[in-house]
Formats: structure tokens, sequence, C-alpha cells
């Protein structure tokens, strides 16, 4: 019983340190052919947005939108992918429920 209280312990910090690991890590995805670029935390969150200004065309704002979403929900998704493997890799694919 002792042993099985220290791999969870054990686990709950290698999940701590992946957490903290994850805050560091910078995941870029671009969208609309390189208009729009996207980088994000390995958690997910966006940190930069950056669009390209010689290709911006007032009368192209809808598309220049839909682009910005392509580029910030792919470089979510890649994070989330990422994430996902660590978690599997640190707990030999046992992913606590709701974790990712």
């Amino acid at each position: 019983m002792g042993s099985l209280l220290r791999q969870a312990q054990e686990m709950q910090r290698g999940l701590q340190r992946m957490q903290e690991e994850l805050g560091q890590k910078r995941i870029e995805a671009s969208a609309g052919g390189g208009v729009v670029t996207a980088v994000v935390s390995g958690q997910g969150e966006l940190l930069r947005l950056s669009i390209r200004r010689d290709i911006v065309d007032p009368r192209e704002v809808g598309a220049l939108e839909d682009a910005v979403v392509a580029a910030v929900s792919a470089a979510q998704r890649e994070a989330a992918r990422v994430k996902q493997e660590q978690v599997e890799r640190l707990t030999g694919g046992m992913v606590p429920p709701g974790y990712c």
C-alpha cells in the first residue's frame, strides 16, 4: 500500500514538472498561406499573433479573421497533442480522468 502511495506521489510530482515544462514550450502554427501565424504555450495559451502587413486588404477582413481563428486553433490543437503525449509518456499511458 505504501508503495502505491509513493508511486502516486511521484506521478503527481512528475505531472507538476510537466505542466511547468509545457508552460515554457512554444508551438507555432500558420494559416492562410502564412498570412497569419499564432504562437501558443504548451498549455495552449495564445502568446503571440502575427499578421503579414504587406497583404492586408481592408476589403478582406472576413478572410483575415477566418485565418486568425484557423491559426490559433491549429496551434492550440498541436499544444494539446504535445501535452497528451507527455502525459502518456509520464504515466505509462494511464492518463488521469479529465487531465488532458
